[in-house]
């Protein structure tokens, strides 16, 4: 009589088990971007943020019209939002305008481009009251987006009337991570416009604003004008 025979039993083939996903690239500063050559291995670091040191994209406030725009030719708009990564306010004769108050500010376009604007008169004077509102708020104008909006002004001249208008400011809470990077930037770069720069300013207020040590060093004439206090 036929056994009936049972067929030897196989072992089942281990499930695959995906590769772990490499573990994402963690670039040294926030405002840089990190890549990793596969076939080297070699990561290579990129800024995201484009700066000429001394020469930003120049962004004007046309407090006549009441509208910003690129180096006096493409308007932006009627207001004007950013992340100030650095800023001045001083007291100086620049670009042949006389000695005035101005607010020097620094930030970074849509495009990752380094731009600075210009403000003096009554909207430097908005914007310290602004300052001064954050500091009891525990934050710097580099800590917040800010928003610059041309208000409308209505004066007389020469017995006519005259229209002008004064940048107001406010402000809303800023992503913490692109406040990193732009604040990394300016700890890493000297921020400042080159043609701003008499050596007679007043310096108000600071923050992120860094000049390179050519422009701050004492100059030959001032150390011969110490030589005798020191030899005193």
């Amino acid at each position: 009589m036929a056994t009936a025979t049972t067929p030897p039993k196989t072992a089942a083939a281990a499930p695959l088990t995906p590769a772990a996903p490499a573990a994402p690239l963690t670039p040294s500063r926030a405002y840089l971007t990190a890549t990793v050559d596969e076939a080297t291995g070699e990561v290579t670091e990129t800024s995201r943020f484009r700066y000429l040191p001394g020469h930003p994209k120049q962004i004007r406030a046309d407090l006549k019209a009441g509208v910003f725009n690129v180096g006096g030719d493409k308007v932006l708009g009627k207001t004007l939002s950013f992340i100030p990564m650095a800023l001045r306010i001083f007291a100086d004769n620049i670009l042949n305008m006389g000695r005035k108050v101005w607010a020097e500010l620094f930030f970074v376009d849509e495009a990752g481009a380094v731009c600075a604007v210009l403000f003096h008169g009554y909207s430097v004077e908005n914007l310290q009251k602004l300052n001064a509102s954050l500091f009891y708020d525990e934050l710097k104008l580099t800590d917040v987006l800010l928003t610059v909006t041309p208000q409308k002004k209505q004066t007389e001249k020469d017995g006519k009337p005259a229209t002008y208008f004064i940048a107001e400011f406010s402000y809303t809470a800023a992503d913490p991570a692109q406040v990193q990077a732009l604040q990394e930037f300016a700890e890493d770069f000297d921020l400042y416009r080159e043609e701003t720069l008499t050596g007679t300013e007043e310096r108000r207020i600071t923050q992120g604003y860094r000049l390179p040590a050519r422009y701050t060093e004492p100059r030959p004439a001032q150390l011969a004008a110490a030589q005798p206090a020191e030899a005193a």
